[in-house]
């Protein structure tokens, strides 16, 4: 067991060592200035991004998942958040040019940077981790399906949130733990 979490850990550490920090810093600079930010993303792509939406609201960003109920409309000066390994999930390239026909800004993370959605976006965040696809340019990994890319994200994402409020200096830890829900 302990050989498994090592290897586990130590994969996702190389993934994240292997992430281009200019991207990293772009794709910071994309969240702050947003005037609001919709995250989108499918199955297990989508509860990363609904961790970092969470995450999002914490730092006090105005933020939105695509789906939901109380979801408003995209607009200008919006940031639409798109999570796709493959970069080509059909629902998520239809949101993309709809955020991008309402002159909002879209930011794709994913591991295919010549995908469809990575060619319409203005911001991509390439995670070099192993998808569910197994493709020959994507790392080994122990763990199946698309797990070190899932694990990866959910890391990335909350290491460029941690850097983005240090850069605004927005939000202070009690200010975080102030909007943490009350109704638990």
């Amino acid at each position: 067991m302990k050989q498994t979490i090592h290897t586990v850990g130590y994969e996702i550490s190389q993934v994240l060592a292997n992430v281009e920090e200019a991207q990293a810093k772009n794709f910071s600079k994309a969240i702050g200035k947003a005037k609001r930010i919709f995250v989108s993303g499918e199955g297990r792509s989508g509860l990363m991004g609904k961790a970092f939406a969470m995450r999002l609201m914490h730092g006090g960003y105005n933020v939105f998942v695509t789906g939901e109920t109380i979801t408003p409309s995209i607009e200008k000066d919006d940031l639409l958040v798109a999570i796709s390994g493959s970069g080509s999930t059909s629902a998520l390239y239809q949101y993309a040019t709809k955020a991008k026909e309402a002159g909002a800004t879209v930011a794709l993370v994913t591991t295919n940077p010549q995908s469809k959605i990575a060619e319409i976006s203005e911001v991509t965040l390439v995670v070099p981790a192993a998808t569910k696809k197994r493709l020959p340019e994507e790392p080994d990994t122990i763990q199946p399906l698309g797990n070190q890319f899932d694990q990866s994200v959910h890391l990335l994402l909350d290491a460029i949130i941690i850097y983005t409020i240090d850069q605004g200096e927005q939000s202070s830890h009690e200010q975080m733990a102030n909007r943490h829900a009350n109704l638990e």
